[in-house]
């Protein structure tokens, strides 16, 4: 980055904070949220916990689960999500929520086996992972007293962004999302995804990957796009 473009980041940075400073209501709930993951910070049992939480008090969390969560520095938990663990008889880490991690509203993050955000990730509004999903393989059995599936894990890797009522689902293996990918809104993303990719649709296709051996962008059909990096 240049100096006239840190310069350009400086401005816009400080015009945010004055909209928001504008605002009284703002900063009031603003300050609520702050409080309120203080409090959670130090009455719920997390495996571990950094500074600067800040967690909505719509958000749902039972309490015996937080043992099996471990939250990082500035982490956001915004309003009406819901941070679920699958019962288990052990107290395994289960879910990993990095440095600087957003998580929007309504957004579910609903774990059986292991997720992993890194650190600056940032789930927009009404966003669902889940490691695992319901089971439904027996015909006789209505599918709420058939269990989950036995899954797998999800990682997301540094400084991703996963849109606007997108879902990353993983039913088995490891599914990973490469750092700096933008999963497009309305997505829904079953396989891993490469580092630097551009991702739309349902069922997810990659639409444009940077390829730093090249130091350049590939655009191009989706399918076009998954044989070249399957190819390198």
């Amino acid at each position: 980055m240049g100096i006239k473009d840190a310069v350009d980041a400086t401005k816009t940075e400080m015009t945010r904070w004055q909209t928001i400073k504008a605002d009284p209501l703002f900063m009031f709930s603003r300050a609520l949220t702050k409080a309120y993951g203080l409090f959670v910070k130090m009455a719920y049992p997390f495996a571990s916990v950094g500074k600067g939480l800040a967690m909505h008090r719509t958000s749902r969390l039972f309490r015996p689960h937080a043992r099996q969560i471990k939250l990082g520095n500035d982490v956001s938990i915004m309003k009406d999500t819901w941070l679920n663990i699958a019962p288990s008889p052990d107290d395994e880490i289960k879910l990993l929520i990095d440095d600087r991690c957003l998580i929007g509203l309504r957004t579910t993050i609903t774990v059986k086996n292991h997720v992993h955000l890194e650190s600056d990730v940032v789930l927009a509004d009404s966003v669902v992972i889940a490691d695992h999903t319901r089971a439904f393989d027996d015909i006789n059995v209505p599918i709420y007293g058939q269990g989950t599936s036995s899954g797998g894990t999800i990682r997301i890797e540094t400084g991703c962004w996963i849109g606007h009522c997108s879902a990353v689902i993983c039913n088995r293996g490891n599914l990973v999302i490469g750092r700096n990918s933008v999963i497009g809104a309305n997505c829904v993303v079953t396989h891993s995804i490469p580092p630097y990719s551009i991702v739309m649709g349902n069922p997810a296709r990659i639409v444009k990957h940077f390829d730093p051996v090249r130091g350049a962008w590939t655009v191009g059909p989706a399918g076009k796009v998954e044989a070249e990096i399957a190819a390198q």
